[in-house]
Parts: structure tokens; sequence; C-alpha cells
């Protein structure tokens, strides 16, 4: 969430970048200015009633170690009336911090600089592409018919075991998997990596410390009974291992990376772009994770930017990078770099990675801080990028790999699943 010391110093500021994301009650920012102002303005109010409540109550005991019992009543006549009194603003004063507290999350992170306008997925900026786009066979078939054609994921038996958009891997499928989930892993880790297998449900203040609540409540599996999340990206719980922690500056970087199953409800999806893999309630995916020092956090983005390209090189795949303009942005993002591979059967950009700094956004909710060389306190910032997700990646590889005979898989993978092709 944003500092609120931040948006009184910089106010018009703010505006200006939150506009640049499309956010259009920016009214809130004045109204976040005038309850900081009544905070503190009750927050004087309270520590001055309480100084003169102290201070009289002291002086009873006093009064009543020398036997003055008439001024020590009154005293306790005067301790009384200033009890009444702290009361009612100790309330408005609890009430104003909630009313602060629960405006401040309405605002999304603010946009870097380097972030173009623009409100739709059209106005995203292609940074470069690589690979190059296959010539298929003219018996070519998308995805979901190979999937069928080699026995490789059935999806109406996920559908008649849980429902759309929950498919089964089979044989070779559960192999390819597995294959690429160990070789995604294997990549991260030699990259300097510490692999973690986290949780797989969250509770209600990790969700909220990397800002998936309240935004984005609607779109994630609730376990009631437990009051539990399913999480939607290992980015959660992972981000969440140094929530309340003071770190060391030499401590940083802080390189993660974790596979999980991810579990989103995609409320709304629906049609043609939703068939197959390209859209799923429940996949595969591998996430990195830094937690670095504020003033490297944009250096190590392009690292990280770097390090899925070329994992998406070695697969073999048609790719390109777009910087995502304000109004296609998360709400917890200060710059996202969007990956999208070419599925060359159904002749479209497939998204399959998102990698974002979110500078501060996330550690001032989780109140990750580090001492700096001059023993100041500072927040670090997080960055996360899917490294890789599976469904499309596996839908991609399919489509682009394929032969009139067989599906051929990049050399990266052949040690991974034990052979060079799917026949």
């Amino acid at each position: 969430m944003l500092d609120v010391k931040f948006i009184k110093d910089n106010k018009d500021l703010v505006k200006e970048r939150l506009a640049i994301k499309n956010f259009k009650d920016l009214n809130l920012v004045d109204e976040i200015i005038e309850l900081d102002n009544q905070r503190k303005k009750l927050q004087t109010e309270s520590d001055t009633t309480q100084s003169k409540l102290n201070i009289a109550s002291k002086e009873i005991g006093q009064l009543m170690a020398k036997k003055e019992n008439e001024k020590a009543e009154e005293k306790k006549l005067e301790v009384a009336s200033l009890k009444s009194s702290l009361q009612p603003i100790a309330e408005n004063l609890s009430a104003t911090e909630n009313k602060l507290n629960e405006i401040i999350l309405r605002l999304p992170n603010l946009p870097s600089a380097q972030v173009p306008a623009g409100k739709t997925p059209d106005d995203n900026i292609t940074v470069r592409e690589g690979g190059s786009k296959p010539q298929l066979p003219a018996n070519a078939v998308p995805h979901w018919d190979l999937a069928k054609k080699y026995n490789l994921i059935d999806f109406e038996l996920g559908n008649k075991i849980t429902g759309s958009g929950f498919p089964f891997y089979v044989n070779k499928g559960a192999k390819l998997q597995r294959a690429l989930i160990q070789y995604f892993l294997d990549y991260n880790s030699a990259a300097g990596y510490t692999e973690y297998q986290p949780p797989l449900m969250v509770n209600e203040a990790t969700a909220f410390g990397t800002g998936q609540l309240p935004d984005k409540e609607g779109q994630m599996y609730y376990v009631n009974e437990d009051k539990f999340y399913l999480i939607p990206t290992a980015e959660v719980p992972v981000t969440n291992i140094y929530r309340d922690e003071i770190l060391k500056e030499n401590d940083l970087p802080i390189k993660m990376t974790a596979y999980t199953p991810c579990f989103r409800r995609e409320a709304g999806s629906y049609g043609k772009d939703v068939r197959g893999l390209n859209r799923l309630h429940q996949f595969d995916k591998v996430e990195i994770v830094q937690l670095v020092h504020p003033e490297k956090s944009y250096e190590v983005l392009e690292e990280m930017v770097n390090h899925i390209e070329k994992l998406l090189q070695s697969l073999q795949l048609p790719y390109r990078i777009l910087k995502l303009c304000g109004g296609d942005m998360g709400f917890t993002s200060a710059l996202t770099y969007d990956f999208e591979v070419y599925s060359a059967a159904q002749q479209k950009w497939l998204e399959v990675s998102s990698v974002s700094n979110f500078e501060s956004f996330q550690s001032n909710r989780m109140k990750i801080r580090f001492k700096d060389a001059n023993n100041k306190m500072q927040l670090v910032h997080t960055l996360n990028g899917s490294s890789l997700a599976l469904p499309r990646i596996v839908a991609c590889l399919l489509e682009n790999h394929q032969t009139e005979n067989n599906i051929q898989l990049p050399e990266a993978l052949h040690k991974y699943f034990g052979n060079d092709r799917i026949a």
C-alpha cells in the first residue's frame, strides 16, 4: 500500500501517476490527506488528555500520602472527568484511523515513470520479439486435438471429476508436465534462486500482504470453515516468508523459486479464448521472487526479464515481450512486462509470464524492512515473475513442434522427458 506521508508530500504527483493507471477516484487522495490531518489532531488531543490524566492520577497518591484528603477527592473528580472526555476522543481516533486505512487500501500502486499511457492491451508496447514462427504441416491442428490424438490430456474426464477448467493429464502428458516443472526449477536454481515448496492454502494476513486482498477476493477459492484461501500463485506464500522481519542490507538480494499448482476462479471467463489449456481454474506454475535493495530493483527487473527470455529461447518458441500500459497493469504493480508465445495452430499470441516490480507496495503491507549502512530502516522492493506458467507453454509446445507423425521436443527437455519426441 502507499505511504501516507508520501501521498501528503506529493499530492499532485500521486494524482498524476494514478491517472496513468486510469484510476477514477482521484478525490480519495484529498480525502486521505484530510483524514490524516484529523487523525493527527485527534492523536494530539488524546496524548494531551492522557498526559493530564497521568499527572492528576500521580498527584492523588501524593496528596493521600500527605493526608490532604479533600484535595485528593478534588483530584479524583478531575481524573474521572478526564477519563470521561478521553473515551470519545479515543473512539473518534479509532474510527478515523480505520476509515483512513480503508481508503488507502483502495489506492493501487503508483505506476513507474516508464509505464506508457493507455487503457487497453492494444496500447501495450512491444519491447522486442524472438524466435521464428514455425511452418506447420498441412494437417496441423490445435493442442486440444493433439492432446486427444496422442492421449496426453483428458478434458472430458476433468469435467466429470471436477468441472470445466480442471483437466486430467495422462500418460506422456503427465510426464511432460513433470519434465517442464523440473527443468524450470533446475534452470532457476542454477541462477541462484533458492527452491521452496510452500503451502497451497494461506490465511487472510498472507493474502493481504501481497495485495490479493481486498482487490482479488472474488478471483480466489475460499475454504470457508478454516478461513483459508487457495493460492492463485506461489508469489503469495513465498513473498510472505519474510513478513514482519527486519533484514540486514547484506542479506539482499533474496532470490526464491517455487513450483505450485495455482487456483483461480476466473469468474466471467467464457468463449473460444478459454478452450483447451488457454484458461484454467487449476494449473501448474513455477515462480521466481526477489527481495532487493530499492536502488537496484529496476536493474533486477531487467535481469529477471532476461532470465525468462533465455528460458523461452531454450524451448524454441516464438515470443514477444510487452511493456504494459497503465490501463492494463495489475493493482499492485509499478511496472510489468508480459511474455507472450505465438500459438501457430491457433494463430494468436498467448500470455505465458508476467514479470513485475512492486517497489515497496507489498513490503509496506508486509513490513519487510532492512537496516541500511546508516542504520536507517528502509522497506525492501519486491519483484516476481512466472518462470513459467505451464498450460499455455504446453499448448504452444504441442502446436508449434508438431510434425505429420509426431511432436518434436526441444533439446533442453530431452533428458527430463526421456525422449526427443512424443509419438
